[in-house]
């Protein structure tokens, strides 16, 4: 006898809470290591930061608080989850686990001519443009600049500045519980220094670039800021290129022309000409200016009494899988297939 949709549907829901329930109760706070059981007392040096993160991830707990936890519980993950556990830290777990691949690019300046780049991440555009969030993300990118934290190898220390007489890892936690996404401070850059330009653009809160000059001015670092937003070269100049992507070029080149029956010398005229081709395309200082489509990058900044000495380049959520679940396929499907 066939079931109704309606049935499928509701006998969907019972088995699909329980299996919730009983993962939920077995997973929660359980970390796998492969720490030893015996593992003896650890010190603050001998908690890594893959032990922190992994820890992170299962517990949705603050990072220090993790790190504090690991270092009592003598590296045991899973009593250190336990412990976040009993003092309630552990509260935003279930949104933690969640894909956060929205959120915006915030750009803090030092004194000292520093300019610091940040991805702060938030799970819906939604939160993305809602007022705290944005506050949130201007203090984080304010705070990372007067530290001079600009990597992401010192995002923890990052997390333990100071903002509004809190921890800037307590300020976000707090946010998740308000908000009710999880949010994530996800990586940072930095460019600049007392005897260089710096010049930075954001395009719509969503790709942010940092361009740094000798000479010129921050106008001038600005425009050829956006131009890099809205092309997206892989390299500065040719210099920059890496011998091993030359050379793969180079005899992907060589095969094109292989067969055309043409003498070797030329063969090689034809490669060579068409590796310069492909340098002027992937180098910023080669292509041609957007914003005027008159003269090179190259051009403009020697009109400018400037040089490029480098920049970065990212974008909001770029290299997260986004995760998309449509229950009401999925059960469309069950009921199908019955």
């Amino acid at each position: 006898m066939k079931l109704s949709t309606a049935a499928i549907f509701l006998s969907f829901l019972t088995t699909s809470a329980a299996f919730s329930v009983h993962n939920n109760a077995a997973n929660f706070g359980v970390v796998r290591t492969t720490t030893s059981s015996s593992t003896t007392a650890l010190n603050m040096a001998d908690v890594s930061v893959a032990m922190i993160k992994e820890l992170r991830e299962a517990t949705g707990a603050g990072m220090m608080d993790c790190k504090k936890a690991l270092i009592e519980a003598d590296g045991d993950a899973e009593a250190a989850a336990d412990e976040l556990r009993k003092k309630g830290l552990a509260k935003a777990d279930k949104k933690s686990s969640r894909v956060a691949a929205e959120g915006r690019i915030s750009i803090g300046k030092s004194s000292e001519g520093r300019t610091v780049m940040v991805e702060i991440n938030c799970e819906t555009d939604f939160v993305a443009k809602d007022a705290n969030f944005l506050g949130f993300c201007e203090k984080v990118a304010g705070a990372a600049a007067a530290s001079n934290v600009d990597d992401d190898a010192n995002i923890e220390g990052l997390m333990s500045s100071d903002i509004d007489g809190s921890t800037i890892e307590e300020v976000r936690t707090a946010m998740v519980a308000k908000i009710g996404e999880n949010i994530q401070v996800r990586r940072m850059m930095g460019r600049g220094s007392a005897n260089t330009v710096t010049g930075s653009y954001v395009h719509m809160n969503k790709i942010g670039v940092l361009v740094e000059l000798e000479g010129g001015d921050e106008e001038l670092a600005q425009d050829v800021a956006m131009h890099v937003a809205a092309m997206n070269p892989p390299y500065a100049t040719k210099d920059d290129v890496p011998e091993a992507d030359l050379e793969k070029e180079r005899a992907f080149l060589l095969e094109q022309v292989k067969d055309s029956g043409k003498p070797a010398e030329i063969a090689e005229k034809m490669v060579e000409g068409r590796l310069r081709k492909f340098l002027e395309e992937k180098c910023l200082v080669s292509q041609t200016y957007v914003k005027t489509n008159d003269k090179t990058v190259g051009e403009l900044l020697k009109q400018g009494g400037a040089s490029i000495v480098g920049f970065t380049r990212m974008a909001v959520g770029e290299g997260i899988e986004k995760k998309v679940d449509d229950f009401a396929a999925e059960v469309a499907a069950m009921a199908k297939g019955n």
